[in-house]
Order: structure tokens, then C-alpha cells, then sequence
């Protein structure tokens, strides 16, 4: 009996935040959220993310091997398996390296490439960025990718909805800056620029409820080419 209860309880949780509470959001919420352009990452059920805050141009490859260089690890695609794991890693303490990050999505797309760097024991803390290769190549035909970086502080409940999710650290600058610091550290990056986003807010709020503030600008670093290194 308390085994038929438990599930039962389940899947109304699973019921009311993955598929009630995204609606009643949207029905809700929309209208109070300000117009940021379209440089902000989105969920499966249009509810706004995070902004792009960062930007690297070069070949996939490239932005591979400097992300390998700079002691950064590719993120896992979300599979029951990886999802298993990730919560033993955050229930049991232990690292989880490749842990997974959820699919967001830009221009309609989901992110192409994702990387993270764990922070402690496990992966309930951890600097991440997905990445977007967008439409329009870069200089010289060289791809140019948009991204968002920021810091996962903790796992918990989406504010909005009560799904299980990462809550981010407010300061999306910061991780902006360490993503690009250590490319550069790591000898990946020929040059930085930046590139209008956002614009600056102090009131930021994701998808998750999560608050944030930023400059609103995206910092783009120009990979070194495979001859320049």
C-alpha cells in the first residue's frame, strides 16, 4: 500500500510541474516579463533562461580543444542514466565530471555544445556554459558560437514550477569572465571583443526563479588558429 501510495504521489508531482505549472506560467507570468531581445536562452516550454553572456570564434574543434586545455569537461546529454548519476553525486558527495546539463534553446535550437568545471565534491556546485553555433559564420567564414555561462549553486526546486533543477549563482559577469579567463590562461585565445546582449539589468530572473544581474554585454575570445599554436 505505501508502496502504490508513493508512486502514485509521483506522478502527480511529475504531472503538475512538468506539465500543469509550465502553462500555468506562461498563462500567468508572460506579461511580466521585460522584452530582452532575443538574446536569451529559452526552455522547451518558451519560458525564458538565461542571457547570452559569452562568445568564441572558431571551428568546433577548436573550441573542444580549448575547453580539454583549460581543464573543463563536456557535459553528458541528459539520459536516465546520467541523471542517475548525477544525483547519486549530489546525494553521496562524490565527483561527476561529465555531469549533464539540460537542453535549452536559442533561435529555436538546442545548445550544440556544453562544458563544465566542477566546484568541491560533487556536481551540486559547478561553473557551466552551453554553447550555440549561430546561423551567420564569423569573420573569414570561421564559425562564430554565442553562449551562456553561469554558476550552479545548488540543486533544489524551480521557483516557478517545482521541477527539480540547478539554482545559478546571481552574478552571470563573473562566470562570463572566468569561462574566458581560463581560455586565455590556457594560451587558447588570440583576442577578445565585445558584442551588444541583454543590455544591463539588476532585476534578472530565469526560468527557474532564479534572480541574476549583469552588464549585459557578451565577451566574445577569438580562438587561436591550429598554426598559432
Amino acid at each position: 500500500m505505501a508502496a502504490i501510495f508513493a508512486a502514485t504521489l509521483l506522478i502527480v508531482y511529475l504531472f503538475v510541474c512538468y506539465f500543469i505549472m509550465p502553462e500555468l506560467w506562461i498563462f500567468r507570468d508572460r506579461n511580466l516579463v521585460p522584452d530582452l531581445s532575443k538574446m536569451v536562452m529559452t526552455t522547451e516550454q518558451d519560458i525564458p533562461g538565461d542571457p547570452i553572456n559569452v562568445g568564441l570564434v572558431g571551428s568546433k574543434q577548436q573550441v573542444i580543444r580549448a575547453f580539454t586545455a583549460a581543464g573543463w569537461d563536456p557535459a553528458d546529454k541528459i539520459t536516465l542514466r546520467s541523471s542517475v548519476e548525477i544525483g547519486l553525486s549530489v546525494v553521496l558527495d562524490r565527483p561527476d565530471l561529465d555531469a549533464p546539463v539540460s537542453a535549452l534553446l536559442f533561435e529555436g535550437r538546442k545548445q550544440n555544445l556544453a562544458f563544465e568545471k566542477p566546484v568541491g565534491e560533487s556536481a551540486d556546485e559547478r561553473h557551466h556554459v552551453r554553447f550555440w553555433m549561430v546561423e551567420t559564420p564569423g569573420a573569414d567564414g570561421v564559425p562564430l558560437w554565442l553562449g551562456s555561462a553561469s554558476f550552479d549553486r545548488g540543486v533544489g526546486l524551480s521557483h516557478d514550477t517545482g521541477q527539480i533543477t540547478h539554482h545559478i549563482g546571481p552574478d552571470l559577469d563573473a562566470d562570463r569572465g572566468l569561462v574566458i579567463g581560463d581560455l586565455q590562461k590556457a594560451g587558447q585565445i588570440s583576442s577578445t571583443y565585445e558584442r551588444g546582449g541583454i543590455g544591463a539589468t539588476k532585476v534578472g530572473r530565469n526560468g527557474g526563479g532564479d534572480p541574476y544581474f549583469t552588464d549585459g554585454k557578451v565577451l566574445v575570445g577569438v580562438l587561436k588558429s591550429d598554426a598559432a599554436q
